[in-house]
């Protein structure tokens, strides 16, 4: 799907009077019809067009989200449901308008049990929220996509981070879901046991699935203890495959990186630029070693070898927690400094994963592609788990450059499968990716058709999002 295609799938139309009178009884004040409001729920932020919704609504309990939920399949009006808005393939855009529900003021940390090393938050419960409230317990949440996000929204689109190459993704982390579904029914997936045989793992099918087959209100989630020891390391690289290979060559001889960061030569200029640091402009790796002190120290020390053999440069290591903030804020705000690379420009962010083992040549061979063009493009990512990312700074009123993105972005993914890899690890599919759902996953993609016929049968999840469905007969939305 084009960047601009997505209001052609819109029908204009007003909501019915009698929808109105009942959305306003139920949420008074909480109910928003303004552009502002509007357009803040609609837009992405990456390269989509907006698409506003016809009203925005914020629910305060799972039980608001149900009445809501039975009131628009009552009237046949679409439902999205909103976190942070910090997605980036067009995942909340109403793009056939409707009711936006924003799960933000849905924020309580509903329990903590320490010591069976989990909790339970409610949809809205920001991550850095979370783990400010667990510090003194000595438990953290490790899922960190960068953005301050929702634990909702990151479990809706099955998210990821720097720290997934030890401790996983949203999949690992999440041991059950309460959720409302097309019917305005409240489901909780799961108990709290750690392993289970009873049934259809309900949970995993909702993790990533965009909020098209459900709305996630309440999370329960793995949570780990603080590492005695943490050490953050910076090395430089005179050549991307010696960077690749030594993070590599450090998983096969078994070293627990907690995580490790690729940077491309362009994307540490715009981080110096962007966070005013004074990196070397080269190929760069950001470490983290979690552990007991000793541990660490022989991290450390097995990386830096491994670095130097490589052709790495001097090897930047500290513990003081100031110093390994500076650092990951400046990665976090990485996609930030790249399309800052041109003003007045926006951005188009795009990733794929590969094993491992195919890394090094699918990053080489994207590299040699972005370098033909004059759009300014960075390469940055998870390298631990095979999973990197490009994102272009982009002349918004270019339809050009946006082919020519949309060019390179198919010739990346392209790419990708034909080394057994998928066209996302973590953005999730949205609007952007649905024809490399397909070329990924072939057949697969009619089962989950399937799968949302029998659980959304007018199609007011989310529509439009992750695949197309034909129009249900007789609908008015």
């Amino acid at each position: 799907m084009t960047p601009n295609s997505t209001t052609a799938d819109r029908a204009e139309r007003e909501l019915p009077a009698i929808f109105l009178e009942a959305l306003e009884g139920l949420f008074g004040p909480r109910l928003h019809r303004g552009e502002a409001m509007r357009l803040q729920h609609g837009g992405s932020e990456a390269h989509f067009t907006p698409v506003p919704p016809d009203a925005v609504v914020f629910a305060h309990s799972t039980e608001e989200v149900a009445e809501l939920v039975r009131l628009c399949v009552a009237h046949e009006v679409p439902v999205i449901a909103f976190g942070a808005g910090t997605s980036i393939e067009g995942n909340t855009i109403p793009v056939r308008g409707g009711v936006t529900i924003d799960l933000s003021e849905m924020n309580r940390i509903v329990a903590v049990h320490a010591e069976d090393f989990d909790c339970t938050v409610e949809a809205g419960v920001r991550r850095e929220q979370l783990n400010e409230h667990l510090r003194d317990m000595g438990l953290f949440f490790p899922i960190d996509p960068g953005a301050n996000a929702t634990i909702g929204g990151m479990a809706a689109t099955r998210a990821s981070g720097t720290n997934a190459v030890r401790y996983g993704t949203m999949r690992e982390a999440i041991l059950s879901l309460k959720i409302v579904t097309p019917d305005g029914r409240i489901v909780r997936t799961a108990r709290r046991a750690r392993k289970s045989a009873a049934g259809y793992d309900l949970t995993r099918l909702m993790i990533g699935s965009e909020g098209t087959l459900g709305i996630i209100t309440e999370v329960t989630l793995r949570l780990h203890g603080i590492p005695e020891a943490i050490s953050s390391a910076v090395c430089s690289f005179d050549t991307l495959q010696g960077a690749i290979d030594t993070v590599v060559q450090s998983i096969q001889i078994g070293v627990p990186l907690a995580r490790v960061e690729i940077l491309d030569d362009l994307q540490m200029r715009a981080v110096n630029i962007w966070s005013k640091l004074d990196y070397p402009e080269l190929t760069t790796l950001f470490f983290e070693f979690h552990g007991s002190p000793a541990h660490v120290d022989e991290q450390v020390a097995a990386v830096r070898e491994l670095a130097s053999a490589n052709g790495g440069g001097e090897f930047h290591w500290s513990n003081l927690p100031e110093e390994r903030s500076k650092l990951w804020k400046a990665r976090h705000e990485a996609y930030y400094a790249a399309v800052n690379l041109r003003q007045g420009a926006v951005g188009w962010a795009t990733d794929v994963c590969v094993p491992i083992g195919r890394l090094a040549e699918c990053i080489t061979e994207t590299r040699a592609d972005l370098d033909k063009s004059p759009i300014p493009a960075t390469i940055l990512g998870h390298v631990g788990d095979g999973n990197f990312h490009v994102v272009f700074s982009l002349d918004p009123h270019s339809s050009e450059e946006m082919a020519e993105v949309e060019a390179i972005n198919k010739r990346l993914v392209a790419r990708a499968l034909a080394m057994d890899g998928t066209c996302t690890g973590e953005h999730g599919i949205g609007l952007g990716k649905q024809d490399c759902l397909v070329d990924e996953l072939g057949d697969a993609v009619e089962m989950m058709r399937l799968i949302k016929r029998a659980l959304d049968p007018k199609d007011l999840f989310n529509p439009g999002k992750i695949f197309t469905l034909a129009p249900v007969e007789g609908a008015s939305a």
